[in-house]
């Protein structure tokens, strides 16, 4: 039997007609809530509805009769964003990309594949690890992301040190552009393509340009060695020397990653334990990889540095299992902090490497001024730190604490020439420390290039730039001088 719509919404009614019946939308409050925020859970609110089509055909569909009907909308994959960046804070229509989910094409001969938006991340390279291939990009989530979300983020990962972010690995899309028109934009890797990078500026708009509806990625040919390295220090301080002076030293790792002390307490309470000894204060995780023929010499070279540097011990992984478990503990550092707070509040700034000592002291003060704690994982390679700031949501004031400090966190990452995200995008979160590193020009010319794309701002509207002040008087005062002129 055909399952009916039971609401006298017209909109619900018009919505389910596109995507093919009741089957294929959500409307009720009690299925909406699942959808009320992302991973930044701080923020919550209810979408009108959640419509889930099956192919670009549809979501172009959906996208002219909420232009048409001006009805706010936006896409979703899995809702793992930290940054806002899915939570429909106008009571959007939720265009749900989880159901096309096809891994298209893979051509291993020009090192490419084209998948769906709701494509997950770590089965792209599960896909083709048995023909010797892999995809690059590995955030934590990657067990479960979408690659749609991550280019709405330009997620990144582990292993940007060395192969870049998910701009990076795009090679072109297919944008169903907020009225309703589908374009394909970039050209497969083939050549080098004159005119305006749209494909650089879509990946990591977060959303509010399009709708990804087809990914072309680069796939890369997994390298013929590989070695990791776990090293002990008794203060970040030399742990942070070591990260520099093994980059001074040529050499480029894989990834380069650090966890303090608050953080390997939460790793070693969690699924994923490895031993971490209980009174260290810094963590390093380094990994180097290619030519088989020049993997050991690296890996001494990277062990004479932490030795130089102050190390209490140092060694490589003595087996796959092993390099594996050191891994799986450090990849679930975000989750792990459940099992020492009831709440936690990730961040995502970049610094200078030269600066991580002095950043890390004045996080610390941060943390003694507020009263919570706070843990640091970072790539330390790149510099892009996530302090995760603890606290206990039940107690009064406590949420409007965590979010203080995190903004202090980033503004001393602003302030030692750094920026305020890496990898998990702006959303909602920060916007208004967008401040932080643009001023009121550099901001208005980001918003007018949204309007070329998104004119009616119904779109993914408030996430990335600040609440309209002193930007909007400027605008304004520009619009006019234009007309006088």
């Amino acid at each position: 039997m055909k399952t009916k719509i039971k609401t006298n919404d017209i909109h619900i009614h018009q919505l389910a007609e596109i995507v093919g019946g009741a089957r294929s939308i959500l409307y009720h409050k009690e299925d909406l809530i699942s959808y009320d925020c992302d991973g930044f859970t701080l923020h919550k609110h209810l979408p009108k509805a959640v419509v889930f089509p099956k192919n670009t055909e549809e979501v172009a569909e959906l996208v002219k009769y909420c232009t048409k009907n001006n009805l706010p909308f936006l896409a979703r994959g899995a809702g793992t964003g930290l940054s806002g960046g899915a939570i429909p804070i106008n009571g959007e229509v939720i265009i749900s990309l989880v159901r096309m989910k096809r891994l298209i094409s893979v051509d291993l001969e020009n090192r490419k594949a084209v998948v769906e938006p709701g494509f997950v991340n770590l089965k792209l390279t599960h896909s083709i690890s048995d023909k010797g291939y892999y995809y690059a990009p590995d955030p934590s989530s990657q067990y479960c992301c979408t690659i749609g979300g991550n280019v709405a983020e330009n997620a990144g990962g582990a292993h940007c040190l060395k192969y870049g972010v998910t701009t990076n690995h795009i090679l072109g899309l297919e944008v169903v552009l907020p009225n309703g028109e589908i374009i394909e934009i970039g050209n497969n890797g083939i050549l080098d393509e004159p005119g305006y990078d749209l494909l650089g500026l879509l990946t990591g708009s977060e959303g509010t340009l399009g709708i990804v509806t087809k990914i072309t990625v680069r796939i890369l040919k997994n390298p013929e060695g590989k070695q990791t390295v776990l090293a002990y220090f008794d203060n970040v301080e030399d742990g942070s020397r070591a990260v520099s002076e093994i980059i001074s030293a040529g050499i480029v790792p894989a990834a380069l990653e650090m966890m303090d002390k608050v953080a390997i307490e939460g790793v070693e309470a969690a699924a994923f334990p490895v031993g971490h000894p209980k009174d260290i204060e810094a963590v390093l995780l380094i990994e180097v990889d290619g030519i088989a023929a020049g993997i050991d010499e690296q890996i001494n070279q990277i062990l004479d540095v932490c030795r130089k540097c102050n190390v209490r011990e140092v060694r490589a992984a003595k087996d796959e299992q092993e390099r594996e478990r050191w891994w799986a503990n450090r990849k679930t550092g975000f989750g792990a902090m459940g099992a020492i707070s009831p709440d936690y509040l990730v961040q995502d700034g970049v610094i200078p490497r030269s600066k991580l000592p002095e950043v890390l002291q004045k996080i610390n003060k941060i943390s003694e001024e507020s009263g919570l704690r706070i843990a640091n994982i970072f790539h330390a390679g790149d510099g892009n730190l996530h302090p995760l700031v603890l606290f206990d949501a039940r107690k009064p004031g406590e949420i409007e604490k965590a979010l203080q400090a995190g903004s202090a966190c980033l503004k001393v990452c602003a302030d030692v020439g750094g920026t305020i995200t890496g990898e998990h995008g702006v959303g909602i979160e920060k916007r208004e420390e967008m401040r932080f590193v643009f001023n009121d020009d550099e901001i208005i010319a980001q918003t007018n290039i949204r309007e070329v794309f998104n004119p009616q701002n119904l779109l993914n509207a408030g996430k990335l730039f600040p609440t309209p002040g002193r930007c909007v008087e400027i605008k304004k005062e520009m619009k006019e001088a234009a007309l006088n002129a």
